[in-house]
Parts: C-alpha cells; sequence; structure tokens
C-alpha cells in the first residue's frame, strides 16, 4: 500500500509546480490488436511504427492501423540521425536499418562469430553511432555469447559508422533492457530487466560515456531501483532530461514475482533518479514509450498490445527529426 501511495502523491505536482503530464490529458488508446506491443517510434509524416504479433506496425496521421513489414519479428526500434529505421529483430538475433527507399540492411548478426542473444532496444548518440542492448528472455540454451569463465552476457554493443561493433557493457548488467544515449552524450543509461529470475535485478544504471564511444564500468550509478517489482524496460528523455521508464505491473505472475504492488506505467525521474511523476497504464506489460507530435508533447506508450498516448507539458527529445 505503501508503494501504491507513493505513486500516486507523485502522479501529482507539488504545489507551485508545473505538472509533468497535461492536466487536461487522459492517458488515450490509439490502437489495440497488438499494434502496441513494443517499440513505439513516431515519424512526422508516416505516423507512430511499432512492434506486434511479428510484424512492424503503423498507425498512420489518419488513425489507421496497418503492417508496413510483415514477419519482421521487431522489438526496439528508432529513426536514426538520417531518418532511417533502426530495428532489434530478437527472432532472428540481429540488428537492421531500413533505408527510405524500403532496403532493408543487416548491420549487424554476431559478435566475434557468436551469435547474439535477442537484441532489444536501441538508441544512438550525436555521431550516429548506434548502442543497443541484448538480453535473453525464455529458454537459454543456445546462448553463445560468454565470458572467459564461461558466464552468460547480456550487454550492450556499439556499431560504429564503419561497422565495427564492440561491446560496452558486459557482466556490469545482468540483463541489459533498455537503452538511452542523453542529449549531451554524457551518460548511457542502462535498464536492467532481470524479471524472470527471483531476486534478479530491477535496477537503473547510469554509466560515463566517452569521447570515443566507450563506458567506463568504473562510472556505474545506480538510478533507480523497482525492488521487487517488475523493472525498467524502455525508456526516453524529455528536452529538460528527465527520463520516463515503462516498468512495474499490475498483476504478478508468478503470483508474489515481481510484487504487482509496484504498478505499471511511466516512471518519470530526473537525470539523479528522484521520482518525480508517475502516469498508470491498465495493460501489462507496459513495455516502452517514444515522443511525438508536431510540438514532441504526445507521449506515445506500448503495453499489452496497445498503443496509447498522453500529452506532456515539456517536448520530448528526438533523435530525427532535428528540433525546429
Amino acid at each position: 500500500m505503501r508503494t501504491l501511495f507513493l505513486l500516486l502523491l507523485f502522479a501529482f505536482p507539488a504545489f507551485g509546480e508545473e505538472p509533468i503530464f497535461d492536466p487536461t490529458s487522459k492517458l488515450k488508446v490509439e490502437a489495440e490488436g497488438e499494434a502496441g506491443g513494443e517499440g513505439p517510434a513516431w515519424h512526422p509524416t508516416l505516423g507512430v511504427f511499432s512492434s506486434g504479433r511479428g510484424h512492424i506496425n503503423r498507425l498512420t496521421p489518419e488513425g489507421k492501423s496497418e503492417v508496413f513489414r510483415k514477419d519482421a519479428g521487431t522489438n526496439g526500434l528508432l529513426w536514426d540521425r538520417d531518418g532511417r529505421l533502426l530495428a532489434c529483430e530478437p527472432k532472428l538475433r540481429r540488428v537492421t536499418r531500413t533505408d527510405t527507399d524500403g532496403k532493408v540492411t543487416v548491420l549487424t548478426d554476431n559478435f566475434g562469430g557468436k551469435k547474439y542473444n535477442q537484441p532489444n532496444d536501441v538508441t544512438v548518440d550525436s555521431k550516429n553511432r548506434i548502442y543497443f542492448s541484448d538480453p535473453r528472455y525464455g529458454p537459454r540454451d543456445d546462448m553463445q555469447l560468454l565470458d572467459a569463465a564461461g558466464k552468460t552476457i547480456e550487454g550492450v554493443y556499439r556499431i560504429d559508422a564503419d561497422g565495427k561493433v564492440s561491446r560496452v557493457i558486459g557482466r556490469e548488467v545482468e540483463r541489459a533492457n533498455g537503452v538511452l544515449v542523453s542529449a549531451d552524450d554524457k551518460y548511457l543509461y542502462v535498464a536492467d530487466n532481470n524479471n524472470d529470475t527471483v531476486g534478479g535485478a530491477r535496477k537503473l544504471w547510469r554509466f560515463d560515456l566517452q569521447a570515443d564511444g566507450s563506458v567506463d564500468p568504473k562510472t556505474q550509478k545506480l538510478i533507480y531501483d523497482w525492488g521487487k517489482g517488475r523493472g525498467p524496460d524502455g525508456l526516453k528523455q524529455d528536452a529538460q532530461g528527465r527520463l520516463y521508464v515503462a516498468a512495474g505491473l499490475n498483476k504478478s505472475n508468478p503470483p508474489g514475482e515481481p510484487d504487482a504492488t509496484v504498478k505499471a506505467g511511466i516512471y518519470v525521474l530526473n537525470g539523479d533518479g528522484k521520482l518525480l511523476a508517475f502516469v498508470a497504464v491498465p495493460r501489462d506489460e507496459v513495455t516502452n514509450c517514444a515522443f511525438g507530435g508536431d510540438d514532441r508533447k504526445t507521449l506515445y506508450i506500448t503495453g499489452g498490445g496497445t498503443l496509447y498516448s498522453i500529452r506532456t507539458t515539456t517536448p520530448g527529445r528526438l533523435v530525427w527529426p532535428p528540433a525546429k
């Protein structure tokens, strides 16, 4: 009950503070039927793209839901700085880029000759270098990426402009999921989401990002811990640097683990992890979010196969298109 009370408390701003979510806006259903399974990404003329039912789906600006790329098997989606669609494809264990003419290019499908686990989420820095997470959910018998001691690695990788791939985070985290490079390239945020292990990590970490795109593991800092609740999934950032993190659960599965009193929704944190606001999402599991709209003040949220939206008072930070 204490957790629920705190979430209700932070759903409303302190006296005199500007609200983070527009008080005149309510959570709105934009599309259903698995159209909002994962990885929302807004395009100014094409609409909102998302992963669901094995496809890349598109919600047109007119509100029509359709399949953009059938049987793509994607999760995280993001427009890079040239307006091309990056996609993590866990089914085929690869990361791809779809050009504006529809051509699909495989950017990477192995590291050192070993297949990835299940590329999950993607972010880019100011130099258009790509960072992606590589966890494994479900059966683990065919995992190939191991450390020197034979332990599995579910870390984060970087793809440079010349195609070179480097591992930037290894066993510093248990199971990397959502990833985000801050606007100034100073930090890499990593959602450590080991929800299917009793006592597993449900934490958001911050690492210092170096100019060459590497990470100093000694700078690892805990930003927020969801305890025994369902931990963080995808995350985005607004123009003020606040983090919008999808996490929590409405109904525990299996009972008691994760803790369903840590409710499902979008947790808004400042850069140091202070909880500033929360908006509840009714369907499990809430997976990710993305800003969009002409003023970038519409937050699109994926949860339980439903694509939602809610208005914010501050514009979100988008990699593409550039801010006007």
